[in-house]
């Protein structure tokens, strides 16, 4: 196998939660792009069906189904796309959230805002994986890959629930791949400030936006598909001898 036959994942089905926005959409029409089936999914179905339509456009197989991390059906979701699809090779756990409940000194923080985060970023994750193990399990070299960030890496002020709960996808990240090696690989990216939905705010703000470009070596915001290539990396046969590992695409940040 040569090294970009080890990137091609024709034959693979890829499940992306949180995959209509964003991270996820750049992720999962790069895996569709790289030759996988892909199942988009998050909680709204117009959205859905918008990401269905991109990675239809790249000749990947998909179908349109809704999914709230923190209480959806995984079980549901797994079975059928092992139905239509064949089998789960490839989850990628993406969906996450940073309301403003959650933002600001601890004393400020809402306890309702801090459970929503863990709920979805952390719990919603593992519930995820947890519900694919079987599908992962009897594929051929399946893999497992979380979407943390810097915050899981270091500390971000007034972003508490969301630093713990990134921080804590990192570590059951290197747990579960010491339980699933060597069937199925698990492995996490952290990207640093990406211009998406999620950093809006920040861009906006042109003092905060200035900090944020003089603190990156690579002097900006990364586009979304700039995460593509990681992610398509790490699913990939290309990271055959990588698990339990956390790839920072930070443009030098964590570097400091």
């Amino acid at each position: 196998m040569t090294a970009t036959d080890a990137f091609d994942l024709s034959g693979r089905t890829a499940v992306v939660t949180g995959g209509t926005r964003g991270i996820g959409l750049a992720i999962a029409t790069g895996l569709a792009d790289a030759g996988a089936d892909v199942v988009p999914t998050s909680r709204t179905e117009a959205d859905v069906e918008a990401a269905v339509d991109a990675v239809r456009d790249r000749g990947a197989a998909s179908f349109v189904t809704t999914t709230d991390v923190a209480t959806g059906d995984f079980d549901a979701l797994f079975e059928r796309v092992e139905a239509e699809l064949g089998g789960v090779d490839v989850v990628v756990n993406n969906a996450g959230i940073n309301p403003d409940d959650a933002l600001g000194r601890p004393e400020d923080v809402s306890m309702e805002g801090y459970d929503d985060v863990l709920d979805v970023n952390l719990r919603g994750a593992f519930r995820c994986a947890k519900a694919a193990a079987s599908y992962l399990h009897d594929a051929d070299g399946g893999s497992v890959v979380n979407v943390a960030s810097v915050g899981g890496l270091v500390g971000l002020p007034r972003q508490h629930p969301y630093v713990a709960s990134k921080h804590g996808l990192v570590g059951l990240t290197k747990s579960m791949a010491l339980d699933w090696a060597p069937d199925v690989r698990v492995n996490v990216v952290a990207p640093g400030y990406v211009a998406t939905d999620l950093t809006e705010e920040v861009r906006e703000n042109e003092s905060v936006r200035e900090s944020v470009v003089r603190r990156t070596p690579l002097d900006r915001f990364a586009d979304p598909e700039e995460l593509a290539g990681p992610a398509i990396f790490l699913a990939s046969d290309a990271a055959s001898y990588v698990t339990g590992e956390c790839l920072a695409v930070d443009g030098g940040w964590t570097a400091r």
